[in-house]
């Protein structure tokens, strides 16, 4: 009988696999960056949150107040660094307020 070789994945790298063979990266991205802007910016900013998306290294955010939405885009650079550090990689590189 011929031995079968071993071939074994962890379930992790299994999956990075499948990720990357489905070209699936930029909407895993989208939705890390979404949990990336809840988690670091906490539930004051969050409550004035409508919407976060993702477009092509463009991170839009919507506020619903005039002044949380000019007092963070005197940190921009900032919080596209510590987004950044969150996620583990570089995918935003300009954040619009709106």
């Amino acid at each position: 009988m011929a031995k079968r070789k071993n071939n074994n994945l962890n379930m992790g790298e299994a999956l990075q696999e499948f990720i990357k063979a489905n070209k699936l990266e930029k909407g895993i991205d989208k939705v890390d960056a979404q949990e990336a802007w809840k988690k670091l910016m906490g539930n004051g900013v969050v409550n004035y949150t409508n919407a976060v998306e993702l477009r092509h290294e463009t991170l839009y955010v919507s506020l619903s107040s005039s002044v949380l939405r000019e007092e963070l885009s005197l940190g921009k650079s900032k919080i596209i660094t510590m987004l950044n550090e969150e996620l583990g990689k570089e995918i935003i590189k300009k954040l619009v307020l709106r």
